[in-house]
């Protein structure tokens, strides 16, 4: 009997540890802001992509929304600790929903900017089908109201933010944020650095295109620093090892075509995780030779 009931219960410790360890690891982290300077932080944790924040003289500035109006609500405390100024602008650096969906959640008094095709891009069904929920009326405040094509400046007082587009990407629509100052650049999604760049094609993104926008970055930005979505801070030679990593994957896909191989041969040919972006390399390239 003893040895039974021994049997029994180790099974369910083990079983009952398992579930309480994989709930540990599913929590969502409290939103937290990691200071850059005096003036700008990231923003990680909660639901959602990292994000911004920058301390002007007469206002603060936003990057991205988180996806809920938990994290959301986390940002707007934390903003009221480190800045006694109101929150007057939020940039949506793409349209995906980790970056926008938290847009709702931000006071109506916030003016959101975004890129032009961005905005447009909210509109578009998802890459299954399913129509985007922005276009229901009540979330047409939260869509942004102000945007740009090539650059726009942004004054907090004596302070200027600038707001770069150079080019097809991830999407058609991503936006650089830079900090002068700071030498310090928001990008978004535009780089991955833990995991194969993701290119929307649905949306227009573009791999190669991709390589050439940042290329045009990094030749016009001083940025020393630069945050995104996804990663860890990274510096200038982060982005061409990223830049360089594209290329030969690019070389790699055409040599392979050039040999005959079928797209499910060519996946073969990488790690399982770099499928997605290697059928988008493939079918630009295919497109490409008519």
């Amino acid at each position: 009997m003893k040895k039974k009931i021994t049997l029994i219960f180790v099974p369910l410790f083990l079983l009952l540890f398992a579930s309480y360890s994989f709930s540990q690891q599913s929590e969502v982290q409290p939103v937290e802001f990691k200071k850059i300077s005096d003036r700008l932080y990231e923003i990680v944790g909660g639901r959602g992509a990292n994000g911004g924040a920058y301390i002007g003289d007469n206002a603060v500035l936003i990057i991205d929304a988180k996806m809920d109006q938990k994290s959301v609500d986390q940002v707007i405390k934390g903003i009221e600790k480190i800045a006694d100024n109101p929150i007057k602008y939020l940039v949506n650096t793409h349209s995906d929903g980790d970056h926008v969906t938290g847009n709702q959640y931000f006071p109506e008094t916030v003016t959101l900017i975004s890129h032009e095709n961005c905005r447009k891009e909210l509109f578009h069904p998802s890459s299954d089908g399913t129509p985007s929920e922005w276009n229901k009326p009540e979330l047409a405040p939260f869509i942004p109201s102000l945007t740009f094509r090539d650059k726009m400046d942004v004054y907090l007082g004596s302070m200027r933010i600038e707001l770069w587009y150079f080019g097809i990407g991830h999407t058609t629509g991503d936006t650089v944020v830079y900090f002068p100052e700071e030498k310090t650049a928001f990008l978004g999604d535009q780089i991955f650095l833990t995991r194969p760049q993701l290119i929307h094609s649905y949306k227009g993104g573009n791999s190669f295109e991709h390589v050439k926008t940042l290329v045009k970055m990094l030749d016009t930005l001083n940025a020393e620093k630069f945050c995104s979505g996804h990663s860890e801070i990274a510096d200038r030679e982060a982005i061409s090892n990223h830049i360089d990593q594209m290329k030969k994957r690019q070389e790699k896909v055409k040599e392979l075509i050039e040999k005959g191989k079928s797209l499910e041969e060519i996946k073969s040919e990488f790690e399982e995780n770099e499928a997605r972006l290697i059928e988008s390399i493939y079918n630009e390239i295919k497109s490409s030779m008519g």
